[in-house]
């Protein structure tokens, strides 16, 4: 369909929103695993906290 890699990148005079496009999904892509991994992270930190609470408080109580 293109008849040289300059027209391909050029996409028809479409190729700023095509690349910005690409570019914005690898972005997700790429952020995606990282923020869950985070998320994660923080989820058992903050279970960890409240396990030890409530062992502080046991022993407190006795």
């Amino acid at each position: 369909m293109w008849n040289s890699s300059a027209e391909f990148f050029a996409m028809g005079g479409y190729a700023l929103y095509v690349w910005c496009s690409f570019g914005a999904c690898a972005l997700v892509f790429l952020l995606e695993p990282l923020a869950v991994r985070a998320r994660h992270q923080a989820i058992v930190r903050r279970l960890q906290r409240e396990v030890m609470a409530e062992q502080f408080d046991q022993k407190g109580g006795q």
